[in-house]
């Protein structure tokens, strides 16, 4: 469960002033992607689960509102705040969301969070986390599957993710995103996913001799085996399992020239009969490589992935907002919108309809939520959680992998593309873009009069 501080201080204190002003009423924000980085057509959306999760369990102890009390920048509201609002408070709005693993373009609404201002205010942080996070690694894992051209992927990002709650959550969207296993145990227990595993160089470096080391390693796990062989000399190591008549599952090579290194490596296994010893690959891999040494016939069986695949440079995180777009006043929906250059939103609570046919096309209409979409194609976003209650069923992790890898295969390529691909197209409806310029133009007017 996540614990109900972990936000961002102005969430309370708008929340706080929403309390003292007595603007209780409901209001709609919507949290989507600004825009892709460079060689990005589409982002998988992840974490619904977790977001759900989230929302189920909100509140807040005696302890966390006691903290609360003592921050000078809450000093100024009311004690009921403190002792009725917060010690009752639990997420009791609706989450409308576009299911797991679903492929989206920038400015598409991930989800749509409906319910009283304050509480709708509050879980911004913590959705954004969430949601970004996840979606981020599903994303780079459905790259680094679409390089790999059916070979195995394995995720090895543990140890280089931001925290160890981050990497379980990390290994969740990199299976969903289509990756084969993962080497977080306690992401394997939670979630189902399968483990894999070879060893590190302290058990080699820790014996007298490197075949001790494989040898010992053998005598304990058997056929399942993988020996890590670059701790001193890549090929030496090769040869001397070769010699011996040791017949591991695989062997990984975790440094050098891997083109080369697999090439002569696979070589060897083969002169002395280990036909049907697979050779791992790892060591600051990513989809750019894997498709690199693919293209060159490296004669790789597995790839393991780690730092690329959570890491958060500029062309790995997404940008998302979670902005509102509609208020309830005196029992009108009043639309709104945000017109700061260069992060305009649009107004009003929207959905997005897909059509697509087979691998040739695909086109997203993005429009408000009450409009005729019938003919549009198949509404993405679904009501998920009503008056804090969810309404839909847990799906197991597995299902939403095979949902995920579906969704993506039958995209056009030419979005699949690991470098120059196209976006998912998406078009504005004429009823959301006369919405839209209506309101640009009262709020000019409005700013004029102020003047």
């Amino acid at each position: 469960m996540e614990p109900a501080l972990a936000t961002d201080l102005y969430q309370l204190t708008m929340a706080g002033g929403y309390y003292s002003e007595g603007r209780l009423s409901r209001a709609s924000f919507e949290l989507s992607v600004r825009d892709l980085a460079m060689n990005r057509g589409y982002f998988v959306a992840a974490g619904l689960e977790s977001a759900l999760d989230y929302l189920s369990d909100l509140s807040f102890s005696q302890d966390e509102v006691q903290f609360l009390r003592t921050l000078p920048n809450l000093s100024g509201l009311p004690a009921s705040f403190f002792d009725e609002y917060l010690r009752g408070f639990r997420f009791r709005g609706d989450l409308w969301a576009v299911p797991e693993g679903t492929p989206m373009s920038a400015r598409e609404p991930v989800l749509r969070v409906t319910g009283r201002l304050p509480e709708a205010q509050i879980v911004e942080t913590a959705l954004l986390s969430i949601i970004l996070h996840q979606s981020a690694v599903a994303t780079k894992a459905a790259r680094i599957v679409e390089s790999s051209m059916g070979r195995q992927v394995f995720d090895f990002s543990a140890r280089r993710s931001q925290g160890v709650e981050a990497a379980i959550f990390a290994s969740r969207a990199a299976f969903l995103g289509g990756l084969a296993r993962t080497s977080n145990i306690e992401a394997g227990h939670r979630f189902g996913i399968p483990i894999a595993g070879t060893m590190g160089h302290s058990w080699v470096m820790s014996h007298e001799t490197e075949i001790d080391a494989f040898k010992h390693y053998l005598a304990i796990y058997g056929d399942q085996s993988i020996l890590l062989v670059d701790t001193y000399d890549t090929l030496s190591a090769v040869k001397q399992i070769v010699a011996a008549g040791l017949r591991p599952a695989g062997i990984r090579l975790d440094s050098g020239e891997l083109l080369q290194l697999s090439n002569e490596t696979r070589r060897l296994l083969n002169a002395g009969g280990l036909e049907h010893t697979k050779i791992v690959a790892s060591g600051d891999l990513d989809e750019y490589r894997i498709k690199e040494l693919i293209t060159m016939d490296a004669p790789i069986d597995v790839f393991a992935v780690g730092t690329n695949l959570v890491s958060q440079g500029m062309n790995h995180s997404l940008a998302g907002v979670y902005k509102l777009v509609e208020i309830e006043n005196n029992g009108e929906w009043v639309p709104k919108l945000k017109l700061s250059p260069g992060k305009s939103t649009l107004p009003g609570r929207k959905q997005i309809w897909r059509r697509s046919e087979g691998r040739d096309e695909i086109h997203d209409m993005l429009g408000l939520a009450n409009e005729d979409g019938t003919r549009k194609g198949e509404a993405l976003l679904r009501c998920v959680m009503r008056d804090g209650q969810r309404v839909d069923r847990r799906k197991p992790l597995s299902e939403l992998r095979d949902r995920t890898a579906n969704l993506i295969r039958y995209l056009p390529k030419e979005i699949r593309n690991i470098t120059d691909p196209k976006r998912i197209p998406m078009t504005v409806s004429q009823s959301l873009l006369d919405l839209t310029e209506g309101l640009r133009k009262s709020l000019a007017c409005s700013s004029r009069v102020s003047k």
